[in-house]
């Protein structure tokens, strides 16, 4: 896969657009862009998966409550 092509720009009503060929194409629908000199730089923007977002969580100090009160055994239970 070549790591450079060209592409044309074009208006998309006050804004400047370009297609991003299928072989540049980046994960989700969220990216970043930023400007160092002359070139842009697009960078998708990852979302956080469940277990990163439970790290970064405080820990909780209460204690949670019985989840199981009032419920019956589960040997009581029919299927």
């Amino acid at each position: 896969m070549s790591s450079e092509r060209h592409v044309r720009l074009f208006r998309n009503g006050r804004n400047q657009a370009l297609r991003i060929p299928r072989e540049f194409e980046l994960a989700g629908n969220e990216a970043i862009i930023r400007r160092e000199g002359d070139t842009l730089i697009i960078e998708p923007i990852k979302k956080a998966g469940l277990l990163e977002t439970l790290q970064r969580l405080d820990p909780i100090d209460e204690p949670l409550g019985d989840v199981d009160e009032g419920m019956m055994p589960l040997d009581d239970v029919e299927l």
